[in-house]
């Protein structure tokens, strides 16, 4: 583990689709699968919040307006992210023009949720910068399984307790500021005076038993 890799806890999804009802309906299916997701529904906000958040994966509907879906993923190939193009175009060179866009995965429409979640986990475990598994003293979180366990023990954790958890862990004892956990484990819709963080924290630490493994820097955040 290394500071470096601090980026690599909840995956960070950006859902880029102008259909507003299924734009939410993906969003809504990632969520529910424990990802952080943004979503904007043209390709020149696509650009312009891409340019200023980290994502481990970009949904990107092909037909998008103001900037063309090609365009972006033009654009954004090799910054970072993996891109999952979606098209309603069926045929196999409409699926191989998208993958020589630089697109590192495609999915044609109407699709299945379960294969959509599933292709975007598999997507952002191809992060070059993402380890399979975090340990810090007795404390062990698996990234690809979403477990963790102390010791012999398993925790049982929610998606926002386990997201915290792999983000301080993945920082490799740096301080992580409460703003931070809101921007990378929750998303752009939650309210940054909110409590959230704190009230999560307290539950996570509770769980984690003792001794104590998280130590509060106080007025400045969290570190393991």
């Amino acid at each position: 583990m290394s500071p470096g890799s601090a980026h690599t806890w909840t995956v960070r999804v950006l859902v880029v689709e102008d259909h507003a009802t299924l734009a939410s309906r993906i969003a809504q299916g990632l969520r529910q699968a424990g990802m952080a997701v943004d979503l904007v529904y043209d390709g020149a906000a696509a650009l312009e919040v891409s340019s200023s958040t980290v994502y481990d994966v970009i949904v990107l509907d092909r037909d998008l307006p103001i900037v063309h879906g090609d365009q972006v993923c033009r654009t954004l190939t090799g910054s970072g992210p993996r891109i999952l193009m979606l098209t309603a175009a069926a045929e196999v060179e409409h699926r191989v023009a998208g993958l020589e866009l630089g697109a590192d995965d495609y999915l044609g429409k109407p699709f299945a949720f379960v294969e959509l979640i599933a292709r975007v986990r598999a997507l952002s475990r191809r992060a070059p910068s993402a380890p399979p598994a975090l340990q810090h003293q007795d404390l062990t979180v698996d990234r690809a399984r979403h477990r963790a366990a102390r010791g012999s023990r398993s925790l049982n954790l929610t998606r926002k307790e386990f997201g915290i958890l792999e983000m301080l862990m993945a920082a490799d004892g740096a301080m992580v500021s409460a703003e931070q956990l809101l921007e990378h484990v929750w998303d752009l819709n939650i309210d940054p005076f909110s409590n959230i963080v704190s009230v999560t924290m307290t539950r996570l630490r509770r769980k984690l038993g003792d001794p104590p493994l998280i130590e509060t820097v106080v007025g400045r955040g969290y570190r393991m």
